[in-house]
């Protein structure tokens, strides 16, 4: 007997949108809102988000952006819209949010851990028999635990995938996947799938350590690969990886074997990508200007050219207490701080634009809950009142810190509600 998964059911049952559900039409600049709000531009997104499918399509690879990001079912079906072949999940909460949201192609890019909750597993999946949900494994125990609760099952097979990695989760050695595909091969209620990793947990102290450990990893990925094409030379397999700041480590490690083995697809998981931000994601898009490893119309891909951020936090100056130091209402209930410090891009007061350049006048040094620390030269003028306009570094700690945001026009003007559903 498996007993039934519980989750928070998307689209009912839920407390009631906070009050700011009738501000559609205002703009965050000036004054008439409650903050402070997070917002993404949607043209930006939108760029963004044809940018980078246009790119992956180019090189024959597909994507299923990984919807942890924003936990945001309308996004996760807009990239569906946009081309993307499905969307990934963490976890089976995740999981079911998706399934339940009307997304039928749902790759869970983790382990499902126990036995337990691998029968919470067959309860989604016996759930939504119209769907196409897979998983991963990355030991014998693993497998073990899988084939045991899908034994028996009648129904389309469970796709897994074979996970190897290095500084995270994933099999470290061609043996050790190995006999995950003996195990996985020999049940008829699960079709391997292929061989799934992540490639975002590789570590190097010098940027040819870094290179090394990176190559050794996808060396691992074409040599599991390469097993399972041994093990089942008629099925078409797939191989996935992360690509989100080494996206194109990805494409030209892995795409060789795509065009190599005509019967196989690259698959990325990218998530944050699409919203990219001021911190993490900008020096990572410098990163891949400079290793020049992606082609596009007939140059070098730019990606911190292709990708802009689409994330703001907007807050007011609520206390100016001694010279040089400005207090906002934002603190650490509301933005996302492991990664770097929010960035202070521009200044309104009034309604309008009076500083463009905060970046060159503002640090912002500490955070608390609610309050945000703003050092300040003279030149900014920051007063109680004004609105700044933050960046942000690290997407996907930035959303989970909100149940709603809102998209914003190319005038500033909020055009739209969003909904999360984080746990």
């Amino acid at each position: 007997m498996h007993s039934s998964p519980h989750f928070r059911e998307p689209s009912g049952n839920q407390p009631e949108l906070n009050a700011q559900s009738n501000i559609i039409g205002s703009k965050p600049t000036d004054g008439s809102l409650a903050l402070p709000l997070l917002t993404i531009d949607l043209d930006t997104y939108r760029s963004n988000r044809d940018r980078f499918l246009a790119l992956i399509s180019a090189y024959g690879a597909n994507v299923a952006p990984h919807a942890k990001t924003p936990m945001c079912p309308e996004i996760a079906i807009d990239l569906i819209d946009a081309g993307a072949s499905g969307a990934t999940a963490a976890d089976l909460f995740q999981a079911e949010m998706l399934l339940r949201s009307g997304v039928l192609n749902v790759m869970i890019a983790n382990q499902i851990g126990g036995l337990a909750a691998a029968g919470r597993l067959r309860v989604l999946v016996d759930a939504f028999p119209q769907a196409e949900i897979a998983c991963c494994a990355d030991s014998t125990q693993a497998a073990i635990n899988l084939v045991q609760s899908f034994e028996g099952r009648v129904g389309n097979p469970l796709k897994v995938f074979v996970e190897v990695g290095a500084g995270r989760t994933g099999a470290r050695t061609k043996e050790a996947a190995s006999k995950i595909i003996d195990i996985l091969s020999a049940c008829s209620e699960i079709v391997l799938a292929g061989v799934s990793t992540y490639e975002g947990s590789v570590s190097g102290t010098t940027p040819e350590i870094l290179d090394a450990n990176m190559a050794a990893l996808f060396d691992l990925v074409v040599g599991t690969f390469a097993l399972i094409r041994q093990a089942h030379p008629e099925r078409a397999l797939v191989v996935s990886a992360g690509g989100s700041v080494h996206f194109d480590r990805v494409i030209a490690a892995l795409s060789p074997l795509c065009d190599k083995d005509r019967n196989v697809t690259l698959l990325l998981r990218s998530g944050a990508i699409f919203f990219s931000d001021h911190g993490v994601y900008k020096r990572g898009f410098q990163s891949i200007d400079e290793r020049r490893l992606l082609v596009s119309d007939g140059a070098a891909f730019k990606a911190s050219e292709a990708f802009l951020p689409a994330m703001r936090i907007w807050a007011e100056v609520i206390s100016v207490p001694e010279p040089g130091l400005a207090i906002a209402g934002m603190g650490m209930r509301d933005v996302s701080f492991d990664q770097d410090m929010p960035v202070a891009l521009r200044l309104y007061r009034d309604g309008k634009l009076i500083e463009a350049n905060l970046v060159s006048l503002t640090n912002v040094t500490k955070l608390n809950d609610q309050h945000a620390f703003l050092c300040f030269e003279s030149a900014a003028g920051l007063a109680i009142g004004d609105i700044v306009e933050f960046g942000i570094s690290h997407p996907c700690t930035c959303f989970d810190r909100w149940r709603t945001f809102y998209g914003i026009d190319a005038s500033g003007r909020i055009e739209r509600l969003y909904r999360t559903f984080f746990h």
